[in-house]
C-alpha cells in the first residue's frame, strides 16, 4: 500500500521505533559498569559475571534466526511489541533472580529481542519514509542505541551503584514498557510479509547477504575489538585517572551519535559510496588511537573520531542488506543485527588474546585495523564487481506505507 504524500516530516513511529532501540542498548551494555557489583551479590568471581556479557551476545544471534522466524507470518507492529514484552521479562527476571543461573535465563530471554526487534524495525522503518530518506529513517531507528551509549549507560550504571544493581534492570524493564506504550500508539499497521519461511530462509544462501553480512562483521568485529579494551589503554598507555575514563567513554558514544546520523545522510544519497567511504576510513581512525595513545589530547580526538567513521557506516551496512534481500528482508535483516553482535564478540576475544599473547594494551586496536581494513577491501570488491558487471545486486527500495 503506497501513498502520495510527499511531505518531509519526521513520522512519529521512527520515535517510538528509537525508544525501544534505547532500551535495548541498556540492556545489553550498562552491565559493563556493573560487573563487580553482580559478582559480589551472585557469589561468583568477576569473569564467570562477565558470562552475562557473553551469554547475552549469544542469545542475540539465536534470536536474530529462531524468534524472527517465528514471526515472520506476524504483522512487524504485533511482532515487535511480541519481542519488546520477551525483553521485559526478560529484565524483570534479571532483576529479582537470587541466583547467577536465574540471572543468566534473563539476560538471554532479553536478548532473543534484539535481533528481531532491529531486523524488523529497520525494515518497518525503511517503509515509513520515502525511499530517498530510508537510510536516514534506519539510523533514526538506531539512534537510541547510540544514546544509550551516551546518556544512558552512565546514568544506569550510577543508579545501579546507588540503589544497588538490580534497580538498574528493573529500570530498564519500565523503558521497555514505555516503548511498548510508544509503538502501540504512534507505529501504523503494516501488513505481514507474503514470503514463506522456506523463502525468507533461501535469501540467506544468497552470496550478497553473506557478503554483507561478512562486512559487517569485520567492520564492527574491528571497531570493538578495539574498544572492549579501551579501558587499560586509556590508564596504562595515555595516563588518564580512572575518573576521566566515563568522560572519555561519553566522548565516544557522542561520535556513534553524530556519526550514525552522518551515515544516514550519506546513505541517503549513495549507500555503496557511503559505505566504501566510511569502512576505508576506520581503519585509519583505529590506527590513530594506537599511534596517538600517549598524548591525552590527541587520544581523545581519537576515540571520539573512531566512533564517528564506525557507526557511520550502520545506515548503508543495514540498507545494502535489505535491498539484497527482494522480498525476503526480514531474516536478511535479522542476520545483519546478528553479524553485528558476532563481529563484536570475536573482535573482543581477539583483542584480549593479542593482549594475552604480549602485545600490549595497543593490540587490539591493531587486531582492529586489521579486521576493518579486510572489511573494506571486500566492500570495495563486491561493490566493483557489480559495477563491472552491470548486475548490481540491489532490488528496489522498500515499498513506503500509508502512515
Amino acid at each position: 500500500m503506497t501513498t502520495t504524500t510527499t511531505h518531509r516530516r519526521l513520522h512519529p513511529g521512527l520515535l517510538a521505533l528509537a525508544m525501544g532501540g534505547f532500551g535495548i542498548g541498556l540492556t545489553e551494555f550498562s552491565i559493563t559498569g556493573l560487573l563487580t557489583d553482580v559478582a559480589a551479590d551472585l557469589g561468583v568471581s568477576i569473569p564467570v559475571a562477565g558470562g552475562l556479557i557473553t551469554g547475552y551476545a549469544l542469545g542475540v544471534v539465536v534470536g536474530a534466526f529462531t524468534v524472527t522466524l517465528a514471526l515472520v507470518s506476524r504483522a512487524p507492529k504485533t511482532a515487535l511489541l511480541i519481542l519488546l514484552a520477551l525483553f521485559v521479562a526478560g529484565n524483570a527476571l534479571s532483576a529479582a533472580g537470587p541466583t547467577y543461573e536465574l540471572v543468566m535465563a534473563g539476560r538471554i530471554l532479553a536478548a532473543l529481542c534484539h535481533g528481531g526487534f532491529f531486523g524488523i524495525g529497520a525494515v518497518l522503518a525503511a517503509r515509513l519514509v520515502t525511499p530517498d530518506r530510508q537510510a536516514s529513517a534506519i539510523a533514526l531507528m538506531f539512534a537510541g542505541l547510540t544514546v544509550a551509549n551516551v546518556l544512558g549507560v552512565p546514568a544506569g550504571t550510577a543508579l545501579g551503584h546507588r540503589l544497588g544493581w538490580r534497580a538498574t534492570f528493573v529500570a530498564v524493564a519500565l523503558i521497555g514498557l514505555v516503548a511498548m506504550a510508544a509503538i502501540a500508539t504512534l507505529v501504523p499497521s503494516v501488513p505481514a510479509e507474503t514470503t514463506s519461511v522456506r523463502t525468507q530462509l533461501r535469501v540467506l544462501l544468497r552470496p550478497s547477504i553473506w557478503i554483507a553480512c561478512s562486512v559487517t562483521a569485520l567492520v564492527f568485529g574491528g571497531l570493538f575489538g578495539a574498544f572492549t579494551y579501551i579501558e587499560p589503554l586509556l590508564r596504562s598507555v595515555s595516563g588518564f585517572g580512572a575518573a576521566a575514563i566515563p568522560w572519555l567513554l561519553v566522548l565516544f558514544g557522542l561520535g556513534l551519535f553524530a556519526g550514525n546520523l552522518v551515515g544516514g545522510r550519506a546513505a541517503d544519497r549513495d549507500a555503496d559510496r557511503a559505505l566504501l567511504v566510511f569502512a576505508a576510513l576506520l581503519p585509519l581512525g583505529i590506527a590513530a588511537l594506537a599511534l596517538f595513545s600517549g598524548s591525552k589530547p590527541l587520544v581523545a580526538v581519537a576515540l571520539a573520531v573512531m566512533g564517528l567513521i564506525g557507526f557511520a557506516t550502520v545506515p548503508a551496512l543495514q540498507l545494502r542488506v535489505l535491498r539484497n534481500a527482494g522480498t525476503a528482508t526480514l531474516i536478511a535483516s535479522s542476520a545483519n543485527i546478528a553479524a553485528f553482535n558476532l563481529g563484536n564478540a570475536v573482535g573482543a576475544q581477539l583483542g584480549g588474546t593479542g593482549i594475552s599473547a604480549g602485545g600490549g594494551p595497543t593490540a587490539p586496536a591493531w587486531i582492529g585495523v586489521t579486521l576493518s581494513g579486510v572489511g573494506a577491501l571486500i566492500a570495495a570488491a563486491s561493490i566493483a564487481w557489480e559495477r563491472h558487471h552491470r548486475a548490481p545486486l540491489h532490488d528496489a527500495p522498500l515499498e513506503r506505507v500509508a502512515a
